[in-house]
């Protein structure tokens, strides 16, 4: 919200004749910045057929109702909702890329989605239930999986968020359905974390931003602008 909007409400709400229409015009300017899902229908529709609606529905369903709770239990409902909705599938199945990040209406169209996916349409839904993006960073991490032929290590991206600047994330993942703190995550070592806002060599609070911020990233870059144009800020 722009230095002027802001500006005029204020000084509507110092009008007592006009407290109540200052109201409603701040409830008007709060729902435009939710997600226009009517827009999303039609990109849906247009890209992937109508079969594809009903989960899109379903995500509008979720978020309407995790806006309405405390943040951790808006983490879960996200969380929930995104692991059990998007089947894991790598990106070579799905684009026929070796590396391609997913924008959320990409995502919910095929249904499919890697980690990096999962934890980008986590994020942005927590942004639309309320959650600042400063909470919320994307978490590259190498995790280590149990196998019946052994151990292994893979590279993985999880989405971890913050209650404050300096607390301990809780971590949003597909390999564990639970959230737990970073500390409980024995099988995933950091490597670095991002947001919109900038890049950092760790993923405590504290860690260092890193020079360049996010246009180091070009992946994440040529990300945000694609969801831009579907609508999504």
């Amino acid at each position: 919200m722009n230095t002027d909007r802001i500006t005029i409400l204020f000084q509507l709400f110092l009008k007592p004749d006009n407290r109540l229409f200052g109201l409603l015009v701040c409830l008007m300017l709060s729902v435009s910045w939710a997600y226009d899902f009517s827009l999303f229908e039609r990109q849906i529709l247009a890209r992937f057929g109508p079969a594809r609606l009903v989960v899109l529905r379903e995500w509008q369903s979720s978020l309407i109702e995790a806006k309405k709770a405390p943040e951790l239990e808006k983490l879960r409902k996200v969380n929930d909702f995104i692991n059990r909705h998007i089947e894991f599938a790598d990106d070579a199945s799905i684009y026929n890329y070796s590396d391609y990040w997913a924008t959320p209406l990409e995502t919910i169209g095929h249904g499919r989605a890697d980690c990096e996916d999962l934890a980008i349409i986590k994020y942005f839904s927590l942004k639309d239930a309320g959650i600042p993006f400063s909470k919320l960073r994307l978490v590259y991490v190498k995790a280590r999986l149990d196998e019946p032929g052994g151990t292994r290590t893979q590279a993985h991206m999880v989405l971890a968020y913050y209650a404050t600047p300096n607390a301990e994330p809780l971590v949003l993942d597909n390999l564990l359905p639970d959230i737990l703190p970073a500390s409980q995550r024995r099988d995933l070592q950091p490597v670095f974390s991002f947001n919109s806002e900038a890049i950092w060599n760790g993923v405590a609070g504290n860690s260092v931003r890193g020079a360049g911020g996010t246009g180091q990233l070009s992946r994440w870059q040529d990300l945000l602008l694609r969801a831009r144009k579907e609508g999504f800020e």
